[in-house]
């Protein structure tokens, strides 16, 4: 198969990339910027391309097919030549489904927790020596890449995004997939500027799990959700929360009937995602014994609650929250996990969504956990994504916080933090971006050795 990936230099496209290298295909792509770490992992492999830019006469009949990415526009110069020449043109969920239809499919969606959850059933199927292929949105320790595709696999895991498909193909990618064994972790509004109500979000979740072919898993936690799940359905649903716990000096540890696991993970979001993993892992043959002794290695995904540094009386935690629902869930877990400590929470304004005045709004209460709470964000960003400009005053009256700190300079935000005394306080940091260039690893040095 020869293939051409426009756009390869994304985080979903890049690992594709190398996916269909190792399978045997013959790959090429093009793209108008490419960074790390996508340029040294596409580069080690051949398959970085010479120049930036985009090339039509890199676009031939003798392709099998394109492979087209969110990055691509629909003006494109290699699209309209590949349109021209009638070569069969797919979004890489649209891809990734062709290359499993003789597979067993478990697809995990839901508003929050699908990365974390895709990670936590991978960790224990590869414990466990069960070969799948599989796609999850973050590195993971002991997997070379974020997607696996081969002959041999009888099951394929694959972390079901609610975004679109491509340029070309409006619809979510997690559409394409038709799971033989789904999840459903909550419905949280999201992605606005595609779903501009919460109805035709809730909506895109419905036609999900009237797709699923054996059964679903939902968190019974999420009233919208459970609602929606127990709507007449073709499949078997079984609804899941969080399981027996307990909190001892900063540790968490599972407790089933007489036995006791100690977890590297903590937060009541991410014991749910837990019980979740292990529904699935059991409907795949695992026992329930053999799972909770590999989850309890499971050290998380990376950005998911991913420890930056820690000494006695401090830590500093990094998580890629940045919805209303996600800030609440991880606040909370820090809190309960370091109920003696002092947590200063740092959120940044960063995606479409949180940028958008009329969206605002849905954050009232999201920092109510921290001790000290801090928003941040930047007008560079709100120019970039062509928003309307939004105020310090704006994003204060929106959290609904009286002590709130606003902060739209990073220099500013690191003195303020540079300021305060450590002892007995952590740190979570929470963006999926980098507060405009922070390095979270120099920070955390300067914050916890001074």
């Amino acid at each position: 198969m020869k293939l051409h990936l426009i756009a390869i230099g994304g985080s979903a496209m890049h690992n594709l990339a190398l996916a269909l290298y190792h399978k045997g295909f013959q790959v090429s792509g093009s793209d108008d910027a490419i960074f790390e770490p996508s340029k040294s992992r596409l580069e080690a492999f051949g398959l970085l391309p010479q120049q930036m830019g985009w090339f039509p006469e890199k676009i031939h009949k003798h392709l099998d097919a394109i492979i087209l990415g969110m990055h691509a526009r629909i003006d494109n110069p290699e699209l309209i030549k590949a349109q021209e020449l009638k070569i069969p043109i797919y979004s890489y969920p649209e891809y990734i489904y062709n290359q499993s239809t003789d597979k067993k499919r478990v697809v995990i969606g839901g508003s929050h927790g699908k990365t974390s959850i895709t990670a936590m059933i991978l960790h224990v199927l590869h414990h466990c020596n069960m070969d799948c292929d599989y796609m999850v949105g973050a590195k993971l320790d002991g997997f070379d890449t974020m997607v696996r595709l081969t002959a041999e696999a009888p099951v394929i895991v694959l972390e079901g995004d609610e975004y679109l498909s491509s340029p070309i193909d409006r619809r979510p990618k997690f559409h394409w997939y038709k799971p033989h064994i789904a999840i459903l972790s909550g419905i949280a509004w999201d992605h606005i500027n595609v779903f501009p109500t919460f109805e035709n979000y809730v909506n895109q979740f419905r036609i999900f799990k009237n797709d699923v072919e054996d059964v679903l898993f939902y968190c019974d936690d999420d009233k919208v959700l459970t609602d929606l799940c127990q709507e007449d359905s073709t499949c078997r649903s079984e609804s899941y929360s969080v399981p027996n716990h307990c909190v001892e000096d900063g540790v968490t540890y599972l407790i089933d009937g007489e036995s006791k696991y100690r977890l590297e993970i903590f937060g009541e979001h991410n014991l749910q995602n837990l019980n979740a993993a292990l529904l699935v892992c059991q409907e795949l043959g695992i026992q329930k014994s053999d799972f909770y002794k590999a989850i309890s290695l499971f050290k998380g995904a990376s950005k998911r609650l991913e420890l930056v540094k820690r000494v006695e009386s401090s830590v500093v935690y990094k998580d890629f929250a940045h919805s209303p629902s996600k800030l609440k869930a991880t606040s909370s877990a820090m809190k309960k996990q370091y109920s003696n400590r002092t947590l200063v929470a740092c959120m940044e304004l960063h995606t479409f969504s949180s940028l958008n005045k009329d969206f605002l709004k849905e954050y009232l209460g999201a920092m109510d956990t921290p001790d000290i709470a801090v928003v941040y964000f930047s007008k560079a960003a709100i120019a970039h994504k062509k928003l309307e400009d939004i105020s310090e005053e704006q994003v204060y009256q929106a959290f609904g916080r009286q002590d709130l700190r606003v902060f739209t300079e990073s220099e500013d935000l690191q003195k303020f933090l540079k300021s305060l005394e450590w002892k007995n306080r952590n740190l979570l940091l929470m963006t999926s971006g980098n507060f405009d260039g922070i390095d979270f690893n120099c920070l955390a040095e300067d914050l916890l050795e001074s």
